[in-house]
């Protein structure tokens, strides 16, 4: 036996600092487990290049506790280590036994089965154990079976083991007093679930009881089964996303869906299979859910891995924001593995890797845009807050939305931004020359409005989301010459300014005699009187609410910075009185005070009620005034 003190090598002591980085100390299975796949898929990767002879068996990789001895073995059948090879990857810390393999095995081998970069992950074990042993036997001719221990102090020892005769290697790890929550079982599968879930290599943990087919029928004529211990295998290792997207079907992109979220009952409305090898790796599969109309953004929908080891199910921050509204998997062989996520956040790969993410989903959305417009207007409802948020918080997916992104008006018909613009030229520009796109936010509460529009030929926009206020704004400053106006901002014959002017049949004169009385029946800390020159035909006295003061308040719901100011006021109204209605001729000609001041507040009430502003008491109070005048 001999014995001596791990070096750690001074050129290579920024990994080691990347090794406190570690979140939490669970990763340690995972990291462990991984180095047990590297070891597997090196020895696959010499046998196919004829340096390791022979069958290579059950490479099945197993994961043991033993909680009375309080113990976790994590054992391998891959190529193993001499003693020498134990002295230069397990005592030099940092030197990578992964880097090595493949800057030798460069031109003949995928570097990418290799998961190692930095030579550290052996030694998150002492994370959880106060002491770990190494039995090991290396596939070249002749070795001897080694056994390596340290208690976590840099003294190891290494002696010759002469009872072990299969090739590999196994890690025990002796689990300290602290830690004995990862002696319970359904702990470690609940770690080997996450991280290990879609390793390349099977992982056994234990066994379960299945029902198989014995080949014979009983005398109803139907297969009989019987119940049968199998190993439980908690990985698939040919996840869908490391298959040819030409090999796959619809039901295994939806299957593969139900995989990774089993919680999920609906199916994705459509997916997109990454699968880039310049300028760097990357695969995965990003589906698109249904979204609601509330802005939600989870931080568990997309999940990050590195060679199928599992990173993070955080992106916040890693990828850009409206992304995360997605599901699925991005894996990468440059994602960083053994690092936090502030160093995920900076590094020059990940940030590359989600530009180009964000190309590909908006190449896919223009994609399905011109193979089957019909089926994605059926979708945009589901998709357009995703769109949306993508166009405001990211120039380049902007300038390539422009060409799918739609508008859908009132009567539910779509046209993209350019068909809109021709659309509604002809009508829709005012006195300026400015195209003004009319919208309503709520078809039902909107609806008189939208009815006065639609009867001058205008087309009225549907923007209900609760980030049109701040996509509304973007476009302004994006489009040319567009201004929105909300339908019900003022009367339909100032929403768009033409050169025209109706004749009031109310002089000045009369309009301020008539003004104080209309004033009395409402809250003129609410309320602004305007007098305007409508058809004879348009309502009496109808309410509009300003728009830039309501889309002030609007933004402020979801979050504007200093809009904070508007969202503080209270709610303004116009109160515009039709000057050419008969009933505002008859509210002025008549002299009973009583009378005048009666018909004035029905009118108002009227107005008032039309848009759900009447309430309590004075709604209790207009309907007994109804009646009394019918």
């Amino acid at each position: 036996m001999t014995t001596g003190k791990i070096n750690v090598q001074t050129e290579n002591i920024f990994p080691i600092i990347k090794k406190f980085l570690y979140s939490d100390n669970e990763i340690f299975l995972r990291e462990l487990v991984s180095n047990a796949v590297d070891a597997t898929q090196k020895l696959k990767a010499l046998n196919s290049i004829g340096e390791a002879k022979g069958e290579l068996g059950d490479l099945k990789i197993e994961v043991l506790v033993d909680k009375d001895a309080k113990t976790i073995t994590i054992k391998d059948k891959g190529l193993g280590m001499t003693a020498e090879e134990i002295e230069k990857y397990i005592t030099q810390i940092a030197f990578s036994g992964a880097e090595e393999f493949v800057n030798k095995y460069k031109d003949k081998v995928d570097k990418n089965v290799v998961i190692g970069h930095f030579g550290l992950g052996f030694y998150s074990a002492f994370m959880v154990a106060k002491k770990v042993e190494i039995y090991s036997l290396s596939f070249k001719e002749g070795s001897k079976a080694v056994r390596w221990e340290c208690d976590g102090s840099p003294e190891y020892q290494i002696e010759e083991n002469n009872t072990q005769s299969s090739r590999g290697t196994s890690i025990v790890l002796h689990i300290a007093d602290d830690c004995e929550e990862y002696l319970e079982k359904f702990k470690l599968e609940g770690l080997l679930t996450k991280y290990c879930k879609f390793l390349p290599v099977e992982i056994k943990f234990g066994t379960k009881k299945d029902r198989v087919d014995t080949g014979e029928k009983d005398e109803k004529g139907e297969v009989k089964l019987t119940e049968v211990e199998v190993d439980n295998i908690i990985n698939n290792p040919n996840p869908a996303w490391t298959r040819k997207p030409a090999d796959l079907k619809d039901e295994d992109y939806n299957s593969f869906y139900r995989e990774l979220y089993p919680m999920q009952f609906e199916s994705p409305l459509f997916h997109i299979h990454l699968n880039v090898d310049y300028p760097f790796n990357l695969t995965g599969i990003l589906y698109f859910p249904k979204l609601t109309n509330k802005l939600e953004v989870p931080k568990d929908r997309i999940q990050l891995y590195c060679n199928q080891v599992f990173v993070t199910d955080n992106v916040e921050n890693i990828v850009p924001d409206f992304l995360t509204l997605l599901r699925g998997v991005i894996d990468s062989p440059d994602i960083p593995l053994n690092v936090s996520r502030s160093y995920l956040q900076a590094d020059g790969n990940v940030k590359k890797i989600a530009s180009h993410i964000t190309k590909k989903v908006a190449d896919k959305l223009e994609e399905i845009f011109k193979k089957d417009r019909a089926e994605f207007e059926k979708k945009w409802d589901d998709i357009k807050i995703f769109v949306q948020y993508g166009m405001l918080s990211d120039e380049k997916f902007y300038e390539k939305a422009v060409k799918f992104a739609l508008f859908k008006n009132t009567d539910g018909k779509f046209f993209t931004f350019e068909e809109f613009e021709n659309q509604v030229k002809p009508l829709q520009t005012n006195k300026d020359n400015k195209l003004v796109y009319l919208y309503a936010t709520n078809v039902q509460e909107q609806h008189a409005y939208i009815d006065a529009a639609k009867a001058r030929g205008y087309e009225v926009l549907l923007m209900d989301t609760m980030l049109d206020p701040h996509y509304i704004n973007s476009l302004e400053s994006k489009l040319k010459d567009v201004s929105f106006v909300r339908v019900d901002a003022d009367t339909v014959d100032k929403l768009i300014q033409k050169e025209e002017n109706t004749i009031s049949k109310l002089t000045e004169e009369q309009q301020k005699e008539l003004q104080p009385v209309i004033e009395d029946t409402i809250s003129k800390e609410q309320f602004n009187v305007v007098f305007e020159n409508l058809s004879e035909t348009d309502s009496p006295m109808l309410i509009t609410r300003p728009e830039f003061m309501r889309r002030m308040k609007d933004m402020n719901q979801l979050g504007g910075g200093a809009m904070g100011f508007y969202g503080n006021l209270p709610e303004m109204y116009n109160l515009v009185v039709n000057s050419n209605h008969p009933l505002i001729s008859k509210i002025l000609s008549e002299t009973d005070k009583d009378k005048q001041s009666t018909l004035a507040k029905q009118a108002t009430d009227l107005a008032l009620l039309s848009q759900g502003l009447l309430k309590g008491e004075s709604l209790t109070k207009f309907i007994k005034r109804s009646v009394e005048m019918i």
